[in-house]
């Protein structure tokens, strides 16, 4: 546990990104954060966030370009290109292996019910969740696995990947490029990414909490 505390300590370093990979290490770690069932403890808000912050500072780790202008939509389309991946390689995994869920017995933790309550959920609001999903831990690497699990429409699942994909990246991104010479977030940068955190959870968690 605090190995895994100490790596996202780091994630949200910028000085530290930088010198273990760069915004190269960003594009990896989106990938198994979206798709990967060993990566949902990966912090992708903030990292997005901070390499947002990285690319204002234009410096020449941030090939190809001078201009922190230029480096923005080459870095968002790159992050946008790793986690649509993540995505589907996710699907993929839950497509490949059903069979260990199916073949499984019912327990006190799994159901089979389960399986089936997901799969028509998926089928009535599947796009949906693929697209929100991107903005809440944990889910976003569970999600495209379950719906490879329930068989989703691959045109479907398709559209909302790379929808909620260009939403995630942009969004979390470009806020970080705007706000990245600001002195006052630069000093508060732990505060500051918990408050996004918060932000990009909190309309579905209080719609999870006072839904009847």
């Amino acid at each position: 546990m605090e190995g895994i505390l100490e790596l996202i300590q780091h994630l949200i370093d910028p000085d530290w990104i930088m010198q273990n990979g760069g915004l190269y290490l960003v594009l990896l770690i989106l990938f198994i954060e979206t798709g990967v069932f060993f990566g949902f403890f990966l912090p992708g808000d903030p990292l997005l966030f901070v390499s947002g912050m990285l690319i204002a500072s234009a410096n020449e780790g941030h090939y190809p370009f001078d201009s922190g202008i230029l480096n923005l939509p080459f870095w968002m389309l790159l992050f946008m290109t790793a986690t649509i991946l993540g995505n589907y390689f996710g699907y993929w995994f839950g497509y490949k292996f059903k069979f260990l869920i199916e073949e499984k017995k019912d327990t006190w933790f799994f159901k089979r019910r389960h399986l089936e309550t997901a799969r028509d959920f998926y089928k009535r609001k599947g796009g949906f969740t693929i697209a929100i999903a991107r903005f809440l831990p944990v889910i976003r690497t569970f999600a495209p696995i379950i719906a490879g699990m329930v068989r989703m429409d691959l045109k479907k699942f398709s559209l909302y990947n790379i929808l909620g994909a260009a939403i995630w990246v942009v969004s979390l991104t470009s806020l970080g490029y705007i706000l990245g010479d600001n002195v006052w977030v630069k000093r508060n940068l732990e505060y500051v990414i918990l408050g996004i955190v918060l932000l990009v959870t909190a309309p579905v968690i209080i719609k999870f909490l006072t839904k009847k």
